[in-house]
């Protein structure tokens, strides 16, 4: 496998395809169903959904999809439950409204309204967009921000070296995928073609930040 900076500068479709496929490798079997099924989410089937099919979407869907550690998963359900303890299922609610009718191109604002769901921070905000809308968003996270960090050469490295990945910040979400929607658009205008999304290149970084 060649390395992340070799395939970031690399003009072969092969080894880009090669690396998608990679991710498939580094999910753990009793998440596979979940992971495919994700992948092809369509976002119409979120319009359907009452207050507790989307608490249910989110409790035994997404938060398993992005937070695979059980402890992860634990202490961030514990947030989202809240919802359900308090009786506020509608204000859950009115964020999945929102999340249904944001304007695509303004990252920032995706992000601070996916935030604002219980036990999310803007890596968890970012994953559940990216499944939403694979062409306007990419998950961010640790992995994603370590495989950029051995790329270099881009012209985000400052900004890249100053972050937490851990904690990352709206801001840094924005640069992330930004960086991410350019890459993605450079492979489609390179390969001819339109299926690279900034949800692939993520899913190729995050097996080269493992």
């Amino acid at each position: 496998t060649m390395n992340v900076a070799d395939l970031w500068r690399s003009s072969s479709l092969i080894a880009w395809e090669e690396a998608l496929q990679r991710y498939w490798l580094f999910v753990q079997p009793r998440n596979m169903e979940l992971e495919k099924a994700l992948d092809a989410l369509d976002v119409r089937r979120l319009q359907g959904l009452s207050p507790q099919g989307w608490y249910d979407f989110l409790h035994d869907e997404y938060f398993r999809w992005k937070y695979t550690a059980p402890n992860r998963y634990a202490t961030t359900t514990i947030q989202l439950r809240k919802y359900v303890e308090q009786n506020a299922l509608d204000e859950l609610d009115t964020i999945r409204r929102q999340l249904l009718n944001l304007d695509l191109n303004d990252v920032g604002a995706g992000l601070k309204t996916a935030k604002k769901i219980r036990g999310l921070g803007t890596a968890g905000a970012s994953g559940l967009l990216s499944l939403m809308y694979s062409e306007h968003f990419a998950t961010v996270d640790q992995f994603v921000v370590k495989a950029l960090l051995q790329v270099g050469s881009l012209p985000e490295a400052n900004a890249l070296a100053k972050m937490n990945p851990l904690n990352l910040s709206v801001t840094d979400g924005v640069l992330l995928i930004g960086i991410l929607k350019r890459k993605a658009k450079d492979n489609n205008h390179q390969f001819g073609t339109t299926a690279w999304t900034p949800r692939k290149v993520d899913m190729v970084l995050w097996t080269y930040g493992r």
